[in-house]
């Protein structure tokens, strides 16, 4: 995930926010080309103080500590799905493009984010760098075949076209470069639950192609008019099934039904033109839920199951079985999987497809059939202000850090958080609540929350600024513990309010559309993850769950 390894932010008015070479946080003035070709980041909020490293060091020992944290309700492909769509949002779709001519315009809108699944596109298939993601028609998407493993084992002992990312392979370059993935965005690829998610909007997309094409779409109108109909749906799946799940209801129905209150407010753009920005509050803080929802291992499959011969899948697995920060293969630990050329297969082995019953409820969209074998489902962690332990090791690969020195500390992912909200100068989650009118949590809903971080280990000195000015992170996070584990009245408006401009930014969009129903659930109001993956498999056990149970 290179968000991970974002090391400055260019946020419009203000310039370029990074750290100098002593690890402290600067701001310059951005160059002209910079302005046009960074990401554009915003500020909703005021800057905040200090938080000075040894506070972040035991902040983030104790948000990873390796107490139990509890489950949630919610089925744990909702995680990799808020992951999916991080990297849409935060997509550069000009990156490839650098050493080309392209207007002010262009420069803009590709660095501007927006719910357009430009991390599945790219720039489209007429582009010359990115019609290598599509197929010879030049209007469905390029798949992937896996690799057979050499096992007593029917539905493993072979190859499976349809299974795996597309990957650029042959004979040539490193082992790295075989194994990449061939779609625009590499974060997609960076774990295995991640990559399965994109698989699964490739194929619905090639399926939705399939469709128009029979009710008559004609060829030269066929690419654009699937793409229209895959964003709309993908947006209505994120108002409707994902955001729904992990903030307040209430807040979701707020902005959707009466509009944004605090970003980019309708016609109070704060100078940045018709174009969205991302807050920094949301890329740094708000948004980063989802790493409180990761397990630290899986019933990913049969073979990889609590009664599979291999046992459940690790988190670590998932990292190795992906071209950005693994290699495929078994057995293979942090050294290893940090040197981007370490030998291993350049596909995905066929026993580590999905089973995506394990990760979503068919029961949900109507299908008993598609029920798992008890105890086989996987639900996300609670969100609250506890990560799993293994996110205190993150492999180089999901920071952009292979094949360089990295300090332990700065493989937890908590302080890697912590440390970037202090190089932007971040606003507290007090200051946040104050912006927003609502009432800040108290010193003990902060120092105690419920059943989450224990913070018995801090200082005296350490928690009473803890107090003073909490991390916007730890703030929403914890706030999310204290409502049950849904984002509240800071970190939910915040989520939800970026969310809406992003899709108000789109090119397709349902918030400028809002006459506009989906067609391809069951009924005109309702589109669920579980309809996109019913229809993307064409509703079928063995193309869900290839390797049966």
């Amino acid at each position: 995930m290179r968000e991970h390894a974002r090391s400055s932010f260019f946020v419009v008015g203000e310039g370029v926010l990074e750290t100098d070479d002593q690890g402290e946080p600067r701001t310059r003035q951005p160059t002209s080309a910079e302005e046009l070709r960074r990401f554009r980041f915003s500020r909703l909020g005021p800057k905040g103080p200090r938080t000075d490293e040894d506070l972040r060091v035991a902040l983030a020992t104790a948000i990873t500590d390796a107490a139990a944290q509890p489950d949630s309700t919610v089925p744990a492909g909702f995680t990799y799905l808020g992951q999916f769509v991080d990297h849409d949002l935060t997509m550069d779709r000009t990156e490839t493009q650098l050493g080309t001519d392209l207007t002010v315009d262009e420069l803009v809108q590709g660095r501007s984010p927006a719910l357009d699944l430009d991390s599945l596109y790219g720039r489209g298939p007429g582009d010359r760098d990115d019609r290598r993601f599509y197929a010879e028609d030049r209007v469905k998407l390029k798949v992937g075949t896996t690799a057979a493993v050499t096992v007593p084992d029917e539905r493993v002992n072979v190859d499976l076209a349809g299974f795996d990312l597309p990957r650029v392979g042959g004979i040539g370059g490193t082992a790295a470069d075989r194994r990449a993935a061939l779609i625009p965005d590499p974060r997609n690829d960076e774990n295995l639950a991640v990559a399965q998610t994109h698989l699964a909007f490739i194929r619905f997309h090639n399926r939705v192609v399939e469709q128009l094409a029979i009710t008559g779409v004609g060829e030269r109108r066929l690419f654009e008019t699937a793409r229209e109909q895959v964003v709309k749906h993908y947006q209505w799946l994120l108002r409707t099934d994902f955001l729904p799940r992990v903030v307040d209801p209430a807040v979701v129905e707020d902005v959707f039904a009466h509009g944004r209150r605090f970003f980019e407010a309708h016609g109070h753009h704060g100078g940045h033109g018709g174009r969205p920005t991302m807050p920094v509050e949301f890329a740094v803080a708000a948004y980063r839920i989802g790493h409180s929802m990761i397990r630290s291992a899986y019933q990913w499959n049969r073979v990889f199951s609590g009664t599979g011969p291999a046992g459940v899948a690790s988190l670590l697995q998932l990292f190795t079985f992906s071209g950005t920060s693994g290699n495929f293969r078994p057995g293979s630990g942090l050294p290893d999987l940090d040197d981007p050329n370490a030998a291993g297969l350049e596909r995905l082995p066929t026993n580590w497809i999905v089973d995506f019953r394990r990760l979503y409820d068919f029961t949900e969209a109507g299908r008993p059939d598609l029920a798992v074998p008890p105890g086989a489902g996987n639900v996300t962690k609670r969100i609250d202000s506890l990560l799993v332990d293994p996110l205190t090791q993150l492999p180089a690969g999901s920071f952009g850090g292979r094949g360089t020195e990295v300090p332990a500390i700065e493989r937890n992912l908590a302080f890697r958080n912590l440390t970037r909200a202090e190089m932007v100068e971040l606003a507290s989650g007090q200051q946040m609540a104050e912006l927003f009118g609502v009432e800040p949590l108290t010193a003990a809903q902060i120092l105690e929350g419920d059943s989450g971080a224990a913070l018995a280990d801090l200082t005296e000195e350490q928690r009473d600024a803890l107090v003073a000015a909490t991390p916007l992170w730890f703030y929403a996070l914890r706030e999310a513990e204290l409502n049950g584990g849904l984002l509240g009245p800071v970190g939910g408006r915040v989520v939800v309010e970026v969310f809406h401009r992003a899709m108000e930014g789109s090119r397709h969009s349902i918030v400028r559309e809002p006459s506009w129903r989906p067609a391809l659930g069951p009924d005109s109001t309702t589109f669920r993850m579980t309809d996109l993956l019913l229809f993307a498999f064409e509703g079928k056990l063995d193309l869900l769950n290839p390797l049966g149970d």
